[in-house]
């Protein structure tokens, strides 16, 4: 059913934060690209005139007809909500009915726009320019069809002055020309290489959240930016941070339950009457369309960049994004750290993005103009839920660990000539195996890494079903005492005192905030009665505790016990005792990395050694292909 671009009445309108939102070109583009991608968009072209304060939107969405069209750039005036209740289930980027009026106001808005009727998403034209040739707008007797497209210039006031058929694919195009020319004061503070740079991160933060939108942004004529779509936020990653690599990923999406504060609220979003509501916007977008649906399940999608491959030196990629929308979220943000506390390299950050995809009715948009700022009801369910998603991902399982793909030709001839081999190529194994036997054979879990060798007493030789492992003996350790001293951080009482030297009065307190007492023994003499119970057994006790003594929190000294208390490189190991080690390894929260920060094995893949020792094609050739 075809909707309508409406004005709000005043009591909604007194309940929408008011605030200039639009303060930049940035700005200009945020709220016109959150109009096209709610009309369905899936080729969005950003022009930009720096210079001359000039920017044009391209898209390929529904459009709009003409008496939507006159109506778009009026005063609160939206088709995505109606009434008052409608804000608190809201559905769509755009739905406070300010952005065409307010450019209007700032600039010389003109918008060519025309319906599509072959649905959501059909789209065979490719538009470039806002006069790209169409088919003719009128039939025989010159009168126009429903087919036509529409050019509409308006005033200041958002009122259209001028009105005339246009020749334009199907979707719509905005261009608002002298952006802020009655307000210079705001055309002093970027210069046109910064409005540039502002662009392109407005549109990163937005294209992660519609990974199936083809972006382009344009500096006049040159091409800057383009953005490949794909199915999941994890291809779009490396086209924004330099040096990440899609190997050096993590992708995972969860099913989510409604939080408990929110139940009901959820399942009255369901009801008939609701829906159509909260689904209107201004371009037409269908009440449930298949690729931006009403969320009646909840979803968290994640992307990490694993700790041992990628880190930053700034949090600048810590997102957040809610229901289609990158948003500032301190409470989440943080649980996100936390989550990689002791994994990164010191002073490094890591590489994350979580998109929550959940009811409306959990989300308060109304408490920032330009919804950059939430409110989420029951944060701390939320940040539980962010927190398990990262755990699990950060696991060593068949979950995170997919076996490397064969092709089908070369895993044929694999199984073939190795079928009686000890060692046994996945899919090959995966052809010969049915039922729980294949499962088995496939699934990467604790018995799966099953250690074959040690060399140079520093690095255990691993055998897994896609592979083999080197895993660094010292700092897999480390990992495994470490978390069990987060885990349980116990003291054990002595029956001989630790006697502490030249203890100064920082150092003192230092060792008090780990309930570390320690009391006068003689002239610059301490003595500890209680040490933790890794340093209980330690020659070198009293060393450690003047080690501890110089930190000033928890948990750095609980990485300067593990790192003390690990197993030295150079010590040789038993068969049995490296499997030990490699079982406890892997059950660690955190197994990718030590405490600080460097990786604790290296990978290589039956595919990258196939690889290196060209097997496929020594195969290949024997038998004539």
């Amino acid at each position: 059913m075809p909707v309508t671009i409406q004005t709000l009445p005043a009591e909604v309108i007194d309940l929408i934060a008011a605030g200039e939102v639009i303060d930049s070109i940035a700005a200009a583009v945020r709220e016109l690209v959150e109009n096209s991608l709610d009309a369905g968009a899936t080729r969005i072209v950003v022009s930009v005139w720096p210079e001359q304060w000039r920017v044009q939107v391209a898209d390929n969405g529904t459009g709009m007809d003409l008496e939507n069209l006159q109506q778009a750039a009026s005063p609160h005036s939206t088709s995505k909500i109606t009434a008052e209740a409608d804000l608190y289930k809201i559905a769509t980027l755009g739905f406070r009915g300010e952005a065409l009026h307010s450019l209007a106001q700032l600039g010389c808005l003109e918008v060519l726009s025309r319906s599509n009727d072959l649905g959501l998403g059909d789209f065979s034209e490719n538009r470039e320019s806002a006069h790209t040739p169409a088919k003719s707008s009128f039939n025989k007797g010159g009168v126009e069809n429903d087919r036509s497209g529409w050019r509409v210039v308006y005033n200041n006031a958002g009122v259209a002055v001028e009105v005339e058929t246009a020749a334009i694919a199907p979707g719509t195009v905005v261009t608002v020309d002298n952006l802020f020319g009655n307000w210079p004061v705001r055309r002093s503070f970027l210069s046109p290489a910064q409005q540039m740079r502002s662009i392109q991160l407005t549109l990163q933060q937005i294209a992660i959240c519609h990974p199936h939108v083809n972006w382009q942004l344009r500096q006049g004529n040159t091409p800057c930016l383009h953005v490949t779509p794909g199915s999941t936020a994890e291809q779009l990653l490396p086209q924004f941070v330099r040096g990440v690599r899609s190997s050096d990923l993590q992708y995972l999406k969860l099913d989510l339950p409604a939080s408990p504060q929110n139940q009901k609220a959820a399942n009255l979003l369901l009801e008939p009457q609701l829906v159509g509501a909260t689904s209107k916007h201004n371009y037409q977008l269908p009440v449930a369309s298949s690729q931006f649906p009403i969320p009646n399940s909840q979803c968290l999608e994640l992307v990490i960049g694993l700790p041992d491959r990628c880190h930053r030196r700034r949090p600048d990629w810590v997102k957040v994004g809610v229901n289609r929308r990158v948003v500032r979220s301190p409470e989440l943000e943080q649980t996100i750290l936390s989550a990689f506390s002791r994994t990164c390299p010191r002073d490094r950050y890591p590489v994350c993005f979580v998109h929550l995809q959940i009811s409306p009715s959990e989300i308060d948009w109304n408490r920032h103009p330009a919804k950059v700022e939430i409110y989420l009801h029951d944060p701390s369910f939320w940040q539980a839920q962010v927190s398990a998603a990262i755990d699990r991902a950060l696991h060593l399982n068949d979950e995170v660990l997919p076996a490397a793909p064969i092709p089908d030709r070369v895993g044929q001839l694999l199984k073939a000539s190795e079928q009686k081999s000890a060692y046994s190529v996945g899919i090959s194994a995966r052809q010969n195996i049915d039922g729980g036997e294949q499962e088995k054979a496939h699934k990467v879990g604790l018995m799966e890494l099953r250690a074959i060798a040690q060399v140079h007493n520093t690095y255990i030789v691993a055998e897994h079903s896609s592979g083999m492992w080197l895993v660094e003996q010292h700092i897999a350790h480390e990992r495994v005492l470490y978390e069990q001293l987060c885990a349980a951080w116990q003291l054990k009482s002595l029956e001989k005192p630790v006697i502490l030297s030249q203890l100064s009065a920082l150092q003192i307190e230092n060792l008090s905030r780990l309930g570390l007492e320690v009391e006068t023994f003689g002239e610059q003499l301490w003595a500890a009665r209680e040490v933790p119970e890794l340093l209980a057994l330690r020659d070198d006790c009293a060393d450690a505790l003047f080690e501890l003594s110089k930190v000033a929190d928890l948990q750095a000294a609980q990485v300067a016990i593990a790192c003390r208390s690990a197993m030295r490189n150079g010590t040789p190991l038993s068969l049995s005792q490296m499997q030990n080690l490699l079982d406890e390894w892997q059950q660690t929260r955190n197994p990718r990395t030590c405490p600080h920060g460097r990786p604790i094995y290296f990978a290589l893949e039956e595919s990258t050694l196939a690889r290196i020792f060209r097997r496929s094609w020594v195969i290949g050739k024997s038998h004539g292909i």
